[in-house]
């Protein structure tokens, strides 16, 4: 159980370098448009890394619930994590739909809410690091 938590880690890492860096394009997207720039690259980029964040989410995804049929489903903090997890999914498929956007050659915001977005999966990777190593109920 120590390696499939091992990959378990490595996958959620890498998944989370994806999260973390891709509302960056989008961020870079839109104020490159702003400026009168060539964004066709960042939508290409945006494409690709968003591939490869998939395929790290659903190996993640995959390991995890390995984990759970191997350890059980006991105490709340599980839940909260689920919880928290769910929320994590739902912005990996909202940012789905800004790729889609900007492949269209497109963002609907600015770069500051892109910023304050790039953020959220901060917040839930707390909560979530915070209900699997304290364990606080």
């Amino acid at each position: 159980m120590l390696w499939l938590k091992t990959f378990h880690i490595l996958f959620v890492m890498s998944w989370m370098a994806g999260i973390f860096y891709l509302p960056r394009i989008f961020v870079h997207f839109v104020e490159g448009q702003a400026a009168d720039q060539e964004v066709d690259r960042l939508a290409i980029m945006a494409k690709k890394l968003y591939g490869f964040m998939t395929i790290m989410m659903m190996i993640a995804i995959g390991t995890g619930l390995w984990l759970w049929l191997g350890f059980g489903f006991s105490g709340g903090w599980i839940h909260v994590k689920l919880l928290f997890v769910v929320l994590m999914l739902v912005y990996h498929f909202w940012c789905k739909a800004r790729v889609k956007e900007m492949q269209q050659g497109r963002l609907d915001h600015g770069g500051l809410f892109y910023r304050w977005m790039n953020e959220l999966p901060l917040v839930l990777t707390i909560v979530i690091l915070i209900m699997v190593v304290v364990k606080p109920f």
